[in-house]
């Protein structure tokens, strides 16, 4: 399963994004350092179903008359603060939890109303850029600090004559969720001289921000829009080149909540809603406020980001394998049981490796349920492909 990481300064709203997200009990507080230990639950990213273009929806769990819901990991990691690399406020601590995250998004306080530290000011004192910057600036320090204490190892490998650069790095940031094909590309891109120990700090702080950009691709959520300033999130989009997505954690955890209690027709990554039960004037006047904000940007930015983080920035698809190619169901009626996120470019047997090992090592062939035909085992698979996987592992 893919893991997206909430990351940011204390009281920018992480937890409440991550609350929202999983339905999950954690701390929510205006104080810093809510949370100390990392959350980590279920959330979805949102897609559209194959079942859409059959006659009957497919009754799935994770449907909700064809909006399909594909579940990712959410990791809530305490707070950090300027100079976490440096171990202030657990900064280190903090930060070794992003090791196994796939995507970061960073969570703003896009109102400007808590400071570098997380403590409340007034609204719109504080610049969000500093807070956009300062995440990406300390994952980079940090990772860079590890390369150094552990670079020694590289230059001891480097003695040996069947020495390889890649292999060694590769060895050295295993544990960071580097493959030998990230470094291999990673270092195309750079200048760096053929022993490791002519590398300079330069070299390796050049190689660490390389590599984290490559693995840790970040998301920056504009949070608490709907308290922000005219033209906060047009500002944050101007300062940065990471994609940035405008949202109201308060107002998902509100609608979830109210949609639970029956009070509005609600689905995650719904543009507007409806109340259909019985509000007060205080609830209606806090759903009129709400619906605005969500005219305005689209929704509550929530579903939003977790989409962007996924199908946008990791360049996944949904694809979906079945046992019976005519009827879309598995091996006991279940229509379009399992749905799985893959890299764009993925094949046939990439999908059946992710079935199960004994799958892809047994691939034969497969057949696109949709068209009713063999596709070769080089043919790509785009978002929402039905798939029925013949191997000789069964199904």
């Amino acid at each position: 399963m893919l893991t997206v990481a909430l990351a940011g300064k204390p009281n920018a709203g992480k937890s409440t994004f991550y609350t929202a997200a999983t339905m999950a009990d954690v701390d929510v507080a205006n104080y810093p350092f809510t949370t100390i230990d990392a959350n980590r639950g279920v959330t979805h990213v949102r897609t559209r179903c194959p079942c859409l273009d059959r006659d009957e929806r497919c009754g799935n769990e994770n449907c909700h008359n064809g909006k399909r819901y594909v579940p990712v990991e959410l990791l809530d990691v305490a707070g950090l603060v300027p100079g976490a690399h440096e171990g202030k406020g657990l900064g280190n601590q903090f930060l070794d939890e992003l090791t196994n995250a796939d995507v970061v998004l960073n969570v703003v306080d896009a109102s400007g109303a808590t400071n570098a530290e997380g403590e409340p000011v007034e609204v719109g004192s504080h610049d969000p850029l500093d807070d956009v910057d300062f995440i990406e600036e300390e994952m980079d320090l940090w990772l860079a600090g590890i390369v150094d204490r552990n670079w020694e190892s590289v230059e001891r490998k480097s003695r040996s004559p069947d020495f390889d650069l890649d292999a060694a790095l590769s060895d050295m940031l295993t544990g960071f969720g580097a493959t030998e094909y990230d470094v291999t590309a990673v270092l195309r891109g750079l200048e760096y001289p053929d022993d490791p120990k002519a590398w300079t700090d330069a070299d390796r702080e050049a190689l660490a921000r390389a590599v984290r950009r490559r693995t840790k691709p970040i998301v920056v959520v504009a949070n608490k829009v709907d308290a922000a300033p005219d033209g906060a999130v047009e500002r944050i989009r101007e300062g940065t080149d990471k994609p940035v997505i405008p949202a109201t954690a308060d107002g998902e955890l509100a609608l979830r909540r109210a949609a639970a209690a029956g009070v509005v027709d609600y689905d995650p990554g719904d543009e507007s809603f409806d109340t259909v039960g019985d509000v007060s004037d205080d609830q209606r006047a806090g759903l009129d406020a709400l619906h605005e904000s969500m005219a305005a940007h689209e929704g509550t930015g929530v579903q939003s980001a977790l989409n962007a983080a996924i199908y946008d920035l990791l360049d996944r698809i949904t694809a979906y394998p079945v046992q019976d190619a005519g009827k879309w169901t598995d091996g006991t009626g279940n229509v379009l049981p399992d749905a799985f996120l893959l890299p764009t470019g993925s094949t046939p047997r990439d999908l059946a490796y992710a079935v199960h090992s004994d799958i892809g090592e047994g691939y034969l062939h497969a057949v696109d349920a949709r068209a009713s035909r063999r596709i070769g085992e080089d043919h790509e698979l785009t978002e929402g492909d039905v798939v029925k996987i013949v191997s000789t592992a069964g199904p």
